[in-house]
């Protein structure tokens, strides 16, 4: 049988180079200049390498991989410094007064897109009484602030240097501070691209982006009822991964696993109905296991951005989220809503989340809707003021929350039902209301398929071998209008414990003395613990069977291959005692002051 031209075809290795040409093979004798271009060349199972410098450019790839065997794959070059940027040097800055500075530039310099004319808008979206836009000025690659009025830039510049913008017919005028610099002299640069590595299309599937610095995306805001633009974002497409990536500064959120665009867009009236209408079109527009999802995101740095780090409204379906450090997001505040966390995901379904380091955002994990099959384990939270750690918002399970370390000063906000939470570290309040008003899907096991819609009456909750240090408690569930089952936590230094737990372990005077520690080689907590806690009443391993079916959809807290769970390990993948595992995170029966470097950690295979 003679091979098909696509199956003979070897595959090829591209490689970009900042001395490249663009109108050359992409052999290594003879590379390319731009990633784009080689993105035009790319065929399922080629690999685009990317040699050192800055690339100022928008990465839309044109096609994707047709496997996970047959993907194409953007790299860094290993060991070399990629940079990707959405923005340009700006030179020819004039002094105006004090601290401030002004360039004045022809609209045609940003072609069919400008950022300072582009205002931040949207489904869920509160600007606070005043205009925001998507641009932004940085000096040194760190941004300023967008001043709400030009009177503002001309004073002299405070801590936060300030910025302003003005758009005519045919020009753009920036006003800028910089306290002690001539930006003439320094590296000023502007946002000009919307988006750093974003396909055009849809259904853009099987791409590997791994090794870069991207930063400087003009991204708008990105609700769960319209297209979601990030940094870099997935389209509305199937297995991606993305890796080992330095994403920053991006005006709204830095990676995207999210929805495709159409004429609804933030047209929902900021209503429940509208959501439903949306997922209605996305089953429609092919939304299902076989086509969309499937993605990786792991081991990236995601930093400085104001609305989300990673958000994915049902393009995150049976996707993995692993090993990222997300910190500074939606730090200044300047605009509110009602999508900013670290992680803000609507339709978690089967999705893994685990191991992330998620610290100074205003929430650190954002659970939204039909989190089912979902599971939140090994994750360290701390430091995020805003709100909470993790918020789980009208979702009736089953999902599973085990072995994190919950330390900012609020844990969990429960507006769900159908949750299992076992072996975590809680350090904040707990704090849980229903939801009357709102009905909300719940789904066939392991899929989209929408079984049916209700709101949540709160409860049908589990609680096994947590340990609650105060603010921290579980009396607020005494009033769960659902049966809530507890067992074998333990409640230190003020914690309440719950009518619905039998003999609680209590010791109001045990003090932890927990403080988390940042040395050269990682993050450090120190904790005490007591043996005492290994020597009562035995207590039951946490397995799917023990955590039974949650109760609107009435189905089991499985994997998402259905095999059922077993929680024999613990936060560093140490082996649990079978027959009465320790409870919190960590496997330490033996007790006392323990100093423990809870990141990076690596889990044994």
């Amino acid at each position: 049988m003679r091979a098909s031209a696509a199956e003979a075809r070897a595959p090829r290795e591209y490689h970009v180079s900042v001395r490249g040409d663009d109108s050359a093979d992409g052999s290594e004798a003879r590379m390319l200049r731009t990633i784009s271009a080689a993105a035009r060349l790319a065929q399922a199972g080629d690999v685009i390498t990317v040699h050192e410098g800055v690339y100022r450019e928008r990465i839309a790839p044109p096609r994707g991989g047709t496997s996970d065997r047959e993907r194409i794959v953007y790299r860094a070059a290993p060991g070399e410094k990629v940079v990707v940027k959405g923005s340009e040097v700006i030179r020819g800055w004039q002094k105006v007064q004090n601290d401030t500075w002004k360039v004045a530039l022809p609209n045609r310099f940003f072609g069919d897109f400008n950022p300072y004319s582009d205002l931040i808008r949207g489904d869920w979206f509160n600007p606070k009484r005043r205009a925001h836009h998507t641009g932004a000025v940085y000096l040194n690659e760190h941004w300023l602030t967008e001043a709400a009025q030009l009177d503002d830039v001309l004073k002299p510049a405070g801590e936060a240097p300030l910025w302003f913008g003005k758009v005519d017919e045919e020009t753009t005028t920036i006003w800028a501070q910089f306290k002690g610099v001539d930006p003439n002299e320094a590296e000023v640069e502007i946002n000009v691209r919307r988006a750093v590595f974003y396909p055009e299309k849809p259904g853009i599937n099987y791409i590997t982006v791994r090794g870069f610095s991207m930063m400087h995306a003009a991204t708008p805001w990105a609700p769960p009822t319209a297209e979601q633009i990030g940094l870099i974002g997935t389209h509305w497409s199937k297995g991606w991964i993305i890796e080992n990536n330095d994403i920053r500064y991006s005006t709204c959120v830095g990676v995207t696993l999210g929805k495709y665009g159409d004429r609804w867009d933030n047209t929902s009236q900021n209503t429940a109905e509208g959501y439903v209408k949306t997922i209605e079109r996305a089953l429609e527009n092919g939304w299902s296991r076989e086509n969309i999802g499937h993605h990786v995101v792991r081991n990236n740095r995601i930093s400085h951005c104001e609305q989300a780090g990673i958000v994915g409204s049902l393009g995150a379906v049976f996707s993995t989220i692993t090993g990222n450090v997300i910190h500074d997001i939606h730090v200044r505040r300047l605009f509110t809503g009602a999508e900013m966390a670290g992680i803000k995901i609507h339709a978690a379904i089967d999705t893994l989340i685990s191991g992330n380091h998620i610290y100074r955002t205003t929430r650190g994990i954002w659970l939204d809707w039909m989190a089912q099959g979902t599971r939140v384990t090994r994750n360290l939270l701390h430091d995020n003021t805003g709100s909470q750690d993790l918020f789980v918002e009208v979702n009736h399970g089953p999902f599973l929350v085990d072995n994190n370390l919950f330390l900012s000063p609020t844990s969990l906000l429960d507006m769900s039902e159908g949750g299992a939470y076992a072996h975590n570290l809680m350090a904040g309040r707990i704090a849980l209301r229903p939801e009357l008003r709102r009905e909300t899907p719940f789904h066939k096991p392991h899929s989209t398929h929408v079984a049916g819609l209700r709101n949540i009456r709160g409860g049908d909750d589990r609680f096994y071998n947590n340990l609650l240090i105060a603010p921290a408690g579980l009396a607020g569930y005494d009033k769960a209008a659902q049966l809530v089952e507890m067992g074998g936590n333990v409640f230190l230094k003020g914690a309440q414990a719950s009518a619905h737990e039998q003999a609680p372990l209590v010791q109001p005077a045990f003090d932890p003395g927990i403080q988390l520690a940042e040395k050269p080689d990682g993050v450090y907590l120190e904790i005490a613990l007591d043996k005492a806690w290994a020597e009562g009443p035995p207590r039951p391993l946490v397995t799917t069977d023990r955590l039974g079916r949650a109760a609107i959809p009435n189905l089991p807290c499985e994997q998402p291959d259905g095999s059922p769970y077993r929680l024999d390990a613990d936060y560093f993948g140490k082996k649990r005692n079978e027959a009465s595992p320790f409870p919190g995170p960590f496997e330490c029966p033996g007790g006392g002051k323990q100093v423990l470097k809870v990141w990076p950690v690596t889990i044994p295979e």
